[in-house]
């Protein structure tokens, strides 16, 4: 009867081959095959040297080493050159590597997971019952109370209402850029250049301020105005671009 027995760090086989293939810095897609036999025969002889049971799966992957390698050695017959490039006999190990690494942080992946659960506690269901305490009981208040609440209720959505017109008003009245922009547009009906302090001296808001500004922005960026501020903190002379036939 077989068994599987840890040997060091590795729990088989292919574990033992991502080893010497990793700790050997060769690329997974193209391993000196020779190289990688001759490590794993020698470490096949120092597992029986120590009088350690070696797993048959173990002797299996070093028959299929000593195969490939031998494949690896052997020239190319005439018929093989003439078909063309052969397929590279290490494919199909390298298939089987990859796939191996891959079951293998899956594997890590699962284990981690189920530390993390075991750390988790849940807390069975109880029966709450004793503590909902009683049904709801009547409202116990004289009228004059009542009424005085019912009162304070009407101000209060007064008071509410009274507020949202007036933000509503606000906001009616506050421009948008592409409004903005119109307006500038007109004040170079008769002159080609405009100040930007006459642009905002008839806004009295911050917020209809930094449209006015905005507004600017963009008539830059279409290449519609040109900007000059001599001086830091000076006025800025905005000049209209003509447009070109």
């Amino acid at each position: 009867m077989s068994y599987k027995v840890k040997l060091d760090v590795f729990e088989g086989p292919f574990d033992l081959l991502v080893y010497l293939i990793e700790h050997s810095r060769m690329s997974v897609y193209d391993i000196k095959v020779s190289e990688i036999t001759t490590q794993y025969l020698e470490y096949i002889a120092e597992m029986k040297s120590r009088d350690v049971s070696v797993a048959q799966e173990f002797m299996v992957l070093a028959a299929e080493l000593i195969e490939l390698k031998s494949r690896m050695l052997l020239p190319r017959t005439e018929k093989e050159e003439e078909a063309g490039e052969e397929e590279d006999p290490r494919a199909d190990l390298v298939s089987r590597i990859l796939e191996y690494k891959q079951y293998k942080k899956i594997a890590a992946f699962l284990a981690e997971q189920a530390d993390l659960e075991s750390h988790v506690h849940t807390k069975p269901q109880e029966d709450l019952q004793a503590y909902a305490g009683e049904s709801e009981e009547l409202l116990k208040s004289d009228m004059a109370a009542f009424v005085k609440a019912f009162y304070g209720f009407l101000f209060r959505k007064q008071r509410i209402d009274e507020v949202r017109r007036v933000y509503e008003r606000v906001e009616r009245q506050r421009m948008s850029v592409e409004n903005r922009i119109s307006q500038i547009r007109d004040l170079f009906k008769d002159k080609k250049k405009v100040m930007f302090s006459e642009m905002i001296k008839e806004d009295t808001s911050p917020y209809n301020q930094v449209i006015t500004f905005m507004s600017l922005l963009e008539l830059l960026k279409e290449k519609a105005v040109t900007a000059e501020q001599k001086k830091r903190y000076g006025d800025i002379t905005v000049k209209l671009v003509e447009e070109k036939e």
